[in-house]
C-alpha cells in the first residue's frame, strides 16, 4: 500500500509541471479575432492575397505586432531602459619604443 502512494505521489510531482503551461479555456469573442486581424492587416499580412507563403507570412505579421507591442509596453520613465551590463572598452594605446620617433631626434 505504501508503494502505490509512494507511486501516486511521484506521478502527481511530474505531472504538475505540464499543469503550468495549460493555456486557458476562454472563449475567444468575434471582436478578439477581429481586432487581432486588424492588427495583423496593419502589420503587412494581407490574408486576401497570395497564399504560397502563407506560413512565413502571416508569422512575419505577427513577429512585427509583438515588436510594436514590446515597444509600447517600454519603459517610458525618461530613464531609459535597463541595460544588460554589457560594456566595450577599446585598444589599449601603445606608445613607440625606438628611439628614431623620438621627440629628441635630431637635437
Amino acid at each position: 500500500m505504501k508503494s502505490l502512494i509512494r507511486a501516486v505521489a511521484i506521478a502527481t510531482l511530474l505531472a504538475a509541471p505540464v499543469a503550468v503551461f495549460a493555456q486557458s479555456n476562454q472563449p475567444v469573442t468575434r471582436a478578439q479575432v477581429r481586432a487581432d486581424l486588424v492588427q495583423l492587416e496593419k502589420a503587412g499580412y494581407n490574408p486576401l492575397g497570395d497564399q504560397t507563403d502563407y506560413p512565413n507570412n502571416i508569422q512575419a505579421a505577427e513577429r512585427r505586432v509583438n515588436e510594436q507591442k514590446a515597444v509600447a509596453q517600454a519603459d517610458t520613465s525618461g530613464y531609459g531602459a535597463a541595460t544588460s551590463g554589457s560594456s566595450q572598452g577599446g585598444a589599449r594605446v601603445v606608445v613607440p619604443t625606438n628611439d628614431t620617433q623620438s621627440v629628441y631626434f635630431g637635437h
